[in-house]
């Protein structure tokens, strides 16, 4: 049987096949549709989607081309979906390739429309196929998946493609199995006497970036789950946990308070005035949200089990901030202190109506830790950028993204870019690993590539 791909334009390949489960609540069924019913994503967002549908052609069907038009068939067997966005923009991408449209219009050549490949407005690592049952990603079906892109690049002449926050594994298959550098002057010859070369003959670049990411694990204790707070503050050093009990004492004496609410506990007038506190995040900036009230409002009615809203309350009991945090469900079966495997904690969305000192903190950070360690969740992903997130116990990790750059006259100094990023950021990582606020007994070990 062969890998063949189709470009569909909606949804309909869900009822094609039983999906896996995926491995955040942002690739959720669920979560796609409401993006789209609250036009997050479309044409008028800038965010314009077509879904690859990676398949099966039984060795008996009539077809021998790559591509097929529809799945109905039923020699076809669905086996993953790529989705990828048309875009004539960057905004929330969180991967920034700004200087390389600059470069594009030095040369009087247009970077858009470009394509994308990532969960829109979140920079959460995670898987960027959906798999069926079964299945395993492998680079057969990367390479076709990949095939499909550079088929939509050329349809809508696209610049470029860009994966977005794709876990170490896809990163790991696309740079081993697909080609990182080519015969750039054979390319470009081929370019200019208007033979087109093989698309798949163009390289895939990787990016690394860095992003902090807490661990609910007392290395001084076989790496057994914190009990409580004070047991996580026990791992730093004592200057460390002074300045953080200082923080969570400043909210305090400011007559604030702070509770936690998990799904359908989160009223009506809770959404609102998380939305009014979410706003005010944009408009000091002089900027529109991305986000609506009615994607909030159909998140809790659709994924429930995955919310926890953090609030703060002044001494009127006046609702003055909020965070949103999203999370993987937790195991049934799991043991009483243990942890989920995987599980992880996602801070996601906050706003606040005013200034307080050291309230984000405690709202973004703190709340969200003493929320993973009841829950048992393993990992807390608190968002992208901020080194204060490190002096706080978040350790410093590697994030990965793709790059397939159609015109082969700006491969190589774009290669050259993302190879010097990649050991900037090797650097960075190590010296911020170096500044983690733990003691000698749960100081964890240093990986380069992680």
């Amino acid at each position: 049987m062969t890998l063949q791909y189709a470009l569909l334009n909606d949804t309909s390949w869900q009822s094609q096949a039983q999906w896996q489960t995926p491995d955040t609540p942002f690739m959720s069924f669920a979560f796609w549709q409401i993006l789209t019913d609250t036009g997050a994503i479309g044409e008028q967002a800038g965010w314009l989607p077509i879904f690859i549908l990676v398949h099966r052609v039984a060795d008996y069907a009539d077809s021998t081309d790559s591509v097929t038009d529809s799945v109905t068939d039923t020699a076809l067997q669905p086996v993953a979906v790529m989705p990828v966005f048309i875009k004539g923009h960057h905004r929330g991408e969180f991967v920034f390739d700004h200087s390389w449209a600059e470069a594009y219009a030095r040369y009087g050549i247009d970077y858009y429309p470009r394509l994308v490949t990532s969960v829109p407005y979140t920079p959460i690592t995670g898987q960027r196929l959906w798999l069926a049952a079964g299945e395993h990603l492998n680079d057969d079906i990367l390479k076709t998946a990949i095939a499909g892109v550079d088929d939509v690049a050329q349809q809508v002449g696209a610049s470029s493609w860009h994966g977005l926050f794709v876990t170490p594994e896809l990163a790991s298959i696309a740079t081993t199995s697909m080609p990182i550098e080519i015969d750039i002057e054979l390319a470009i010859a081929a370019q200019e006497s208007g033979v087109e070369s093989a698309p798949i003959e163009m390289p895939i670049l990787e990016r690394q970036g860095c992003q902090f990411l807490w661990q609910n694990q007392n290395l001084s204790q076989d790496s057994r789950p914190f009990a409580d707070f004070d047991g996580f503050l026990a791992t730093l050093r004592a200057k460390k946990r002074k300045t953080i009990r200082a923080e969570r004492r400043k909210v305090a004496e400011q007559g604030i308070s702070c509770q936690r609410k998990c799904g359908n506990d989160i009223t009506n007038e809770d959404w609102q005035a998380f939305y009014h506190c979410y706003v005010m995040t944009y408009a000091i900036r002089g900027q529109k949200p991305y986000l609506t009230l009615d994607f909030f409002m159909a998140l809790a009615d659709s994924l429930p089990e995955h919310i926890m809203l953090a609030q703060a309350m002044d001494a009127d009991g006046e609702i003055i901030a909020s965070s949103l945090f999203l999370y993987d469900k937790a195991d049934s079966d799991k043991a009483d202190g243990d942890v989920d495997n995987n599980a992880t904690l996602y801070g996601r969305y906050w706003g606040a109506l005013g200034e307080y000192d050291s309230l984000h903190f405690e709202l973004c950070y703190y709340q969200g830790l003493e929320f993973a360690i009841e829950q048992g969740l393993r990992y807390f992903d608190p968002g992208t950028q901020g080194e204060h997130k490190l002096v706080r116990g978040f350790i410093p990790t590697t994030t990965h993204s793709l790059h397939r750059i159609y015109d082969p006259r700006f491969v190589p100094a774009i290669g050259d870019f993302c190879a010097r990023d990649r050991e900037h950021m090797a650097q960075y990582r190590q010296q911020a690993f170096e500044a983690l606020p733990f003691n000698a007994d749960n100081m964890p070990d240093f990986d380069i590539n992680h």
